[in-house]
């Protein structure tokens, strides 16, 4: 590993493909309508899986029919960790299906994933963390970010700074990047206008939280709303640690309900206006809480969540 003198950097490649055959990731991306929003959501999806933004870098994007290579660029040892769990624990495919579902207005995107670096097919020994680790540390990216790359990035901030200012819609906190409430949208572009979201193919307003989702959530959350605060947390600073273990404590004897009730107080009161129902639904997707999200949305009724 790197002496404490010289910074730790790495460096890994990204397989993605989609198992369905009416998704095709390399033709997505090739299009110029199309390529903003895959390019959104993967820097979203790996924004998540560190819990920064600059966690890890792209620098290039490959189109290798029918993968998609993402060549990432790792520079501190820790985020290249945080990474290596997600990705393990299948949390990073998650959430960039997630994001795609939502950037591309499609229904749904399948994913399999594959990790390399070199000859070496991490995959075959993500339990062994510290030897992964030691494999992204050999492998030295061999190129600076690409041009096009650093474009897409820059007008896709300039973008969401235009929507925020121009447009009444919830931008989640300060990190204009991470608002899966506003898809990217270009001329002739299919996807869904400012201030809505789609869920499940379907187009819903992006209204602010009534007081009967609140209730809603914390009736069928049930063990699961710790989880769901650490996905709003990304957003919101009112949730920073350890508001959300504090909470736990100081509302044990209440039971569930009360400490997911008063979680999501907190956002609610913190967030105001920005307190969406977008970003609720999005966390609760990252948790596979999806009967939930179709019962705020108003898709069924009387179905508990699992």
């Amino acid at each position: 590993m790197a002496g404490s003198s010289s910074p730790w950097i790495g460096s890994a490649y990204l397989f993605l493909q989609s198992t369905s055959k009416t998704v095709v990731l390399p033709s997505l991306y090739e299009s110029s309508q199309e390529k903003p929003g895959v390019f959104r959501a993967l820097k979203l999806a790996l924004a998540d899986s560190t819990g920064s933004m600059n966690g890890v870098d792209m620098l290039k994007v490959h189109c290798s029919h029918p993968q998609l290579i993402v060549q990432l660029k790792f520079c501190r040892q820790e985020n290249c960790r945080r990474f290596l769990r997600s990705y393990r624990d299948g949390a990073l495919q998650k959430a960039l299906q997630n994001h795609l579902q939502l950037s591309l207005a499609m229904t749904t995107v399948p994913l399999e994933m594959e990790l390399k670096t070199g000859s070496e097919h991490l995959d075959n020994m993500l339990k062994d963390e510290d030897r992964c680790l030691e494999c992204i540390y050999r492998e030295k990216p061999d190129r600076l970010r690409d041009e096009e790359l650093t474009e897409l990035e820059e007008h896709l901030k300039g973008l969401t700074v235009h929507q925020s200012t121009t447009n009444n819609v919830a931008i989640k906190d300060c990190a204009p990047l991470k608002s899966p409430s506003l898809p990217y949208s270009s001329p002739g572009s299919s996807l869904p206008p400012p201030g809505t979201f789609i869920f499940q193919g379907q187009q819903f307003d992006n209204r602010t939280i009534t007081l009967d989702d609140h209730q809603k959530f914390a009736k069928l959350v049930s063990k699961k709303w710790k989880q769901v605060g650490r996905s709003l947390q990304k957003s919101c600073r009112a949730l920073r640690d350890p508001v959300i273990d504090n909470l736990a404590l100081e509302y044990e004897r209440e039971g569930l309900y009360e400490q997911a009730y008063q979680l999501l107080l907190k956002f609610i009161q913190s967030e105001g206006k920005k307190a969406t129902i977008a970003r609720l639904i999005t966390a609760l997707e990252e948790n596979g809480l999806i009967s939930l999200a179709e019962e705020l949305l108003g898709l069924h009724s009387n179905e508990d969540c699992s």
